[in-house]
Formats: structure tokens, C-alpha cells, sequence
């Protein structure tokens, strides 16, 4: 591995006598690390991620596209450093009902997120990107959590939604030093003026989405590189700035995090995982700007009533139901106000949890429904499948359910859901969507 001269003259400064230790690290295989969800009772081979609840180290790399299980939301692969960002969830936002994760795909943090706010929290999920957008969105649905809407919105879309959200999540965009052991293309692609541009970036997008953090709310900014530039010159910007105010993180028993004067980093030679920095503002404000909510929501929404709804939802979620041109979503009845404030201010890939299309007299239910935690799966039709039929599901083939009844059933892998076919007797329609397929060759 060549590494570029004025990055190692620049790390040199920040490690000092454990740049040799850094340097060598970079040429060990990164570990593997995963995030399990609730949706079963999954415990891996191998040692615990010890700053994340249920996130494990691998004790080698499987190929994940050929396990049902991983299609199913059962887990989510991410980089353990930046699963640290649980802990910040757990000091700082258990009270939040309105979170922005303003740069998230392809899903890590948002996943994260879901998994350690609070059920009852809205978070919005975004992704500048459009293309990203939408592998974030698949993402988002096979976690299975129906109280969250993901948008691609520019940051300064964002600054007319003033003083709306309790917490916002930046994960910037960066120079990706923190990377390079595992992407070569960072090395190759790294310049002192790549690093300028980015930090320059960074300011912007901090600045653009300033507004919509709540007066006292709480910002979270984190990269996955070194320089200070781009992290403690940027988070001391920041609290110049605007007044915000630098807040402590526990580490608890992780002592090999390294505490700098405006946040904490993580270095590959002193904890299992790659680059990382993060960091906790409070936005210092005494004065509320934030926008009221239209209250006339009702104009133009086509209501549903639950008694036409042909799927039975867990009773640990109470919805409001709207039919969007033939497309029936469910709206958490808590948020549901919000939902509609975010839909007209924001370009929504995904709002609520999509149920069902309408098409003539058949519900046709979506993939979003057959994975999310809110559909009561003892109320359908469930058929079971073996690994190989699993997998030729998952690849969108043509599967025989002989056994089964006809109309819609619900496919499972070890009791975890896939998605639905219609089953016609002789053959079924493999209803899974086309651009989540396995393409590969398995």
C-alpha cells in the first residue's frame, strides 16, 4: 500500500510516536461486522461489537448475497466504528420524536437509528444522491420498520422546515481516509485539495440544514476520515458559528477511542474497525422559529378505513390509512400530521409503509408489507421454503407452492419473511421486485 506523502505527514502529526502502529494496521484484513435485527432471535459465531447492543464481529467474510436471511432484513453489514453512533442514541436522543439523517444511504446509521430510538419516533431518512436513494429505500423496507419516510433532498431543501426536527444525524460526505484499507480507490482518488474541497462541503451542508434543527436539539456530525479539516476544525466552526455547544460522550469501558478537543476518533491500530470521527453539538437557542403545521390535512386525502384493508396489522402499532392513487400506505397515527407536512415540503421516495396496490378488485400486497414488523403474519397464508427454493425466489424465478392454497401467500426462510407470490395452483407469479433480485450466479 503507497499512501500519498502529505497524508502520511499529516497523520505522522496527529498519531506521533503510533503512526508505525497505524501504518501497519492498514495492511491487516479489516473485520467483518454485522448489526442483527429484532425480526428473529440471531446470534452469530463470533465476538460481540463491544460499544453496539447485538452487532457482532465475523470470524471471516461469507458472501452475504447467498443467504436468504441477510434479503430478509435479518441483519444489516456495517463498519463497527460507525456503529458507535448507538451510543450517542442512548445518551442523547431516547426523548426524540423527529429524527433527519440528512446523508444515509445506503442505510447503516438509519437502520441504526431505527433500531435504538424510541418505536415511537419519525425518522426521515435522506439521501442527496438519487440514485443512492433508492437502494437506501430497499434497505430501509427489508428492516421493517414502518415509522420512517426516505426522501433525496438536497440539504438546503431542508432550511425552510425550520426548527422541525429534535435531532439530525451528518454523516458527511468526506475524503474517505478512514477507508483506506478497505478501498483502494480512496487512496488513488486522495489529495491536500480533495480534503480542502470536502471540508469546504461539509460547512455548507452543516449550514444549509442548521434551520431545521430544533432550538436545544442535538447534531450529530461524523466522517470516516482523519484530517483535522474535515472534523475537529469543522465541529469548532460550527459551535463559533452558530453558538452550539461541544457535548461529552461516554465511552464507557472503550478507552481505546481516542478524545480530541472537538469530538473522538478511531484508528485502526487501537480498535477493531476502520476509520472513524464523531461528534455531539447542542444547538443553543432560546427562541423557537419553528413553522406551524398546516392543520387542514384533510383536503384532498382519500382516507381508507381499516375494515377495507385485507391485511391484519400488529396491534403494537396503531395507523391512519390513505389510498394514493390506487396505492394504499399506512401512516403511523401519532406522526400521521407530520407525514403530510414532510410529503409536501420534501421529494419522497418512500412515505409510511406501503400495503397494497389496487388493481380492479385485487389488493395486490407489497414487498415493503411482507418484511415490515407491522403485518400480523399469522393472519395470512405462509408457506415455508427450503434453502434452493429460497434462493430461486430470491432471483425472481418461478417457484411451485403445491401445497399451498391460491391467492397471495407470504414465502418464508426459517420463519423470516422473503416477499409474496400468487399462487395459481399448477405454478405461481413471483411477486418480488425486479431491482432487488440476486443477479449473481449462485
Amino acid at each position: 500500500m503507497t499512501l500519498p506523502q502529505h497524508f502520511i505527514k499529516q497523520t505522522k502529526a496527529l498519531l506521533q510516536d503510533e503512526y508505525t502502529a497505524f501504518e501497519k494496521a492498514l495492511l491487516e484484513t479489516p473485520p467483518t461486522s454485522i448489526r442483527v435485527n429484532n425480526k428473529m432471535d440471531y446470534r452469530p459465531e463470533g465476538d460481540s461489537v463491544s460499544w453496539c447492543h447485538n452487532a457482532y464481529y465475523l470470524p471471516e467474510r461469507p458472501l452475504f448475497t447467498s443467504d436468504p436471511l441477510f434479503h430478509a432484513g435479518v441483519y444489516y453489514v456495517q463498519e463497527a466504528s460507525s456503529m458507535f453512533l448507538s451510543q450517542v442514541v442512548s445518551q442523547y436522543l431516547q426523548e426524540s420524536q423527529t429524527v433527519l439523517d440528512l446523508c444515509a444511504a445506503p442505510g447503516g446509521k438509519s437502520t441504526l437509528l431505527l433500531q435504538f430510538l424510541p418505536q415511537d419516533c419519525l425518522l426521515v431518512s435522506n439521501e442527496m444522491n438519487r440514485q443512492r436513494s433508492h437502494i437506501l429505500d430497499e434497505n430501509i423496507a427489508k428492516w421493517g420498520n414502518p415509522n420512517v419516510m426516505v426522501t433525496n433532498n438536497n440539504a438546503d431543501d431542508f432550511s425552510s422546515i425550520k426548527g422541525f426536527f429534535d435531532a439530525i444525524v451528518v454523516d458527511a460526505p468526506c475524503s474517505g481516509e478512514g477507508m483506506f484499507r478497505k478501498d483502494k480507490q480512496a487512496i488513488a482518488e486522495w489529495s491536500e485539495q480533495n480534503v480542502q474541497i470536502c471540508a469546504e462541503r461539509q460547512r455548507k451542508i452543516l449550514a444549509d440544514v442548521w434551520d431545521a434543527l430544533k432550538p436545544n436539539g442535538i447534531l450529530v456530525y461524523s466522517t470516516c476520515t482523519y484530517n483535522r479539516k474535515e472534523n475537529e476544525e469543522n465541529v469548532e466552526w460550527l459551535c463559533d458559528e452558530f453558538e452550539a455547544e461541544i457535548l461529552p460522550i461516554n465511552l464507557n469501558a472503550n478507552t481505546d477511542i481516542v478524545v480530541t478537543d472537538f469530538g473522538y476518533r478511531f484508528f485502526q491500530h487501537r480498535t477493531k474497525g476502520e476509520g472513524f470521527f464523531i461528534s455531539v453539538v447542542r444547538k443553543n437557542e432560546n427562541t423557537s422559529s419553528v413553522k406551524k403545521l398546516k392543520q387542514d390535512f384533510k383536503k384532498g386525502i382519500k382516507f381508507v378505513s381499516t375494515n377495507d384493508i385485507p391485511f391484519k396489522m400488529s396491534e403494537k402499532y396503531a395507523f391512519k390509512f390513505v389510498n394514493d392513487e390506487n396505492h394504499i400506505r399506512a401512516y403511523i397515527e401519532h406522526h400521521f400530521e407530520r407525514f403530510m407536512y414532510l410529503n409536501s415540503k420534501l421529494k419522497c421516495i418512500d412515505s409510511g409503509l406501503l400495503v397494497a396496490e389496487i388493481k380492479g378488485k385485487d389488493y395486490i400486497p407489497s414487498a415493503q408489507l411482507a418484511l415490515s414488523k407491522a403485518l400480523d403474519t399469522e393472519s395470512v397464508e405462509r408457506a415455508e421454503l427450503d434453502y434452493k427454493t429460497a434462493i430461486s425466489y430470491l432471483k425472481r424465478e418461478s417457484i411451485e407452492l403445491s401445497h399451498s392454497s391460491v391467492g397471495f401467500v407470504l414465502v418464508q426462510y426459517k420463519q423470516q419473511s422473503l416477499g409474496w407470490v400468487k399462487n395459481i395452483g399448477t405454478r405461481s407469479n413471483n411477486l418480488y421486485p425486479t431491482n432487488w433480485r440476486i443477479r449473481m450466479n449462485l
